[in-house]
């Protein structure tokens, strides 16, 4: 019986190994090692025998190709398949170098299977073994090739389909008729999509300045021009319902990202309304360790009456971290730094009426563990099959408060859901991305630290990237505008603000 082949250099390191019986890793590393000590010099054998194992070898330049059998194997036949083994390796390898043999090491693995099975030699040749070890199919060239031409074909009469949908749809509105849906899902899916749309359209068209009347309206019909009638028509009725005493309150099923900032943004915006927004990226060790931590802030400005164009703007800044400010090149950077007050160079100018300006940004970045907002400590334990993972929360700046708090944990795939054992707040199992969702409504002062326990089979390396997402109304900087004054006779002006705290990445690696 064949026990082992092996490429070893002339030390006895085995480079490549296969073993054809049951063999630990270092059963056959003594065996290789003590094989250069057995070999007498001067002598032309090519075997050596030990009490319980036989070495058949031939020397390959600075290498040895090696069958270890057992003492009642029938060594002609060893030292043919030998012969074998030997004339492989230059098939696969180029040079007979230790590199070389480690580079292509599968390869040589998968040709010895195909020389030996079970510790018995194959009836095969080296013809033999290169055709099974590409493993050419006939039958796989011909299904590859029909899928291809069935992808081909369902991508064409997609296309067809696409185009007269488009088709009916330009017909349906050029007569001033409803879009027909088609089939019996996909038409409730695409009203259902439409009037998303348009409850979004409608809260985006409300919430804009009137800036002037709209012009006399062009021949021929125009979707933008209907939305926004229909917005106006909403909007009538809203206020009439207001009028009445109605409390309203707007509500959209899945919305995206863009309506639920417009929704989260203030129902009364002044004449000056100011944004002032704050985006984190954050990346920590998982033993602990802020890596980096980068923090970006702006202030946008948006007038929406002439009267309100001449102002300044008085910031209070009782950030203690060492955030660096930069003003905008027409703002008056000397004005900012003695008396904190934003305006312009040039105080006979106006600041843009109807569009967002940025007048001041900031800038954090910092590897002081104690800047981190929320700190998550995950904590996974191998328990026979499975693994226990802990994982908590804490926040440590009291002064935030965190919404829609998100902490997704990736799984193992094939596996299974996590058995789930303490909780605060909700979770959701992504079985399809592999993720579990830690959802946390608000993480506050007053629910500062929460925790979570489950178990599922896996490597404790499974569990990492962590990745956390919330939004804020409360900045981390404390950079707030808390008066705005018109330059001539410097009376106060009435003004909303808009304060928004996101993430950009925040990762436990």
């Amino acid at each position: 019986v064949l026990l082992a082949a092996a490429v070893c250099t002339k030390a006895g390191k085995a480079i490549v190994s296969r073993q054809f019986v049951e063999m630990t890793r270092t059963r056959i590393e003594g065996l290789l090692a003590a094989f250069p000590k057995l070999m007498n010099t001067g002598k032309q054998h090519t075997f050596v025998e030990t009490e319980s194992v036989r070495y058949v070898y031939q020397p390959m330049e600075k290498l040895y190709m090696v069958l270890i059998t057992t003492k009642n194997s029938n060594i002609l036949e060893d030292l043919e398949t030998l012969r074998l083994f030997s004339r492989v390796i230059p098939e696969y390898c180029r040079a007979l170098e230790e590199n070389e043999i480690s580079e292509h090491c599968f390869d040589l693995i998968f040709a010895f299977d195909e020389i030996v099975a079970l510790g018995y030699r194959e009836n095969v040749n080296l013809a033999q073994i290169r055709t099974f070890t590409e493993m050419d199919s006939h039958e796989e060239k011909v299904f590859r090739a029909v899928r291809e031409t069935q992808e081909r074909e369902a991508k064409a009469e997609m296309r067809r389909k696409a185009k007269e949908l488009q088709q009916a749809r330009r017909d349906a509105e050029r007569h001033g008729k409803k879009a027909p849906g088609f089939g019996g899902f996909g038409s409730s899916a695409v009203s259902g999509g439409t009037t998303t749309a348009m409850i979004t359209e409608t809260i985006i068209e409300t919430e804009k300045p009137k800036v002037a009347p709209a012009p006399a309206r062009p021949s021929g019909p125009s979707k933008a021009l209907k939305l926004g009638a229909k917005g106006k028509e909403v909007d009538n009725f809203v206020d009439k319902l207001k009028s009445e005493g109605e409390n309203i309150m707007t509500s959209v099923g899945k919305r995206s990202a863009e309506a639920a900032k417009v929704l989260t943004s203030p129902i009364n915006m002044e004449s000056v309304h100011m944004k002032i927004e704050e985006k984190i990226s954050l990346t920590c060790g998982r033993d602990g360790g802020l890596q980096n931590m980068e923090l970006h802030g702006m202030i946008m400005l948006h007038i929406s009456d002439e009267k309100f164009a001449r102002i300044r703007l008085h910031v209070e800044n009782e950030d203690k971290r060492g955030v660096q400010l930069q003003t905008h090149p027409n703002v008056d950077k000397k004005l900012f730094t003695t008396e904190s007050q934003i305006g312009l160079k040039n105080p006979e100018k106006s600041f843009p009426i109807n569009s967002d300006v940025g007048v001041l940004k900031w800038r954090l970045q910092t590897t002081e563990e104690s800047f981190i907002p929320l700190t998550i400590n995950c904590w996974p334990s191998e328990s026979g099959n499975s693994c226990d993972v802990n994982i908590e929360y804490e926040l440590q700046e009291d002064s935030l408060e965190l919404n829609d708090v998100i902490i997704t944990i990736p799984l193992p795939s094939g596996v299974g859901a996590p058995v789930i054992g303490e909780i605060d707040g909700e979770y959701r199992h992504d079985s399809r991305r592999n993720l579990l969702e830690w959802c946390l409504p608000v993480i506050d002062a007053k629910n500062k630290s929460g925790s979570l326990e489950f178990s599922i089979a896996g490597q404790p390396n499974d569990f990492f990237p962590v990745q956390v997402s919330f939004i804020s109304k409360k900045n981390y900087c404390n950079i707030q505008v808390t008066k705005v004054t018109q330059i001539d006779g410097n009376s106060p002006v009435r003004f909303s603000t808009e304060t928004t705290f996101l993430v950009d990445k925040y990762e436990i690696l």
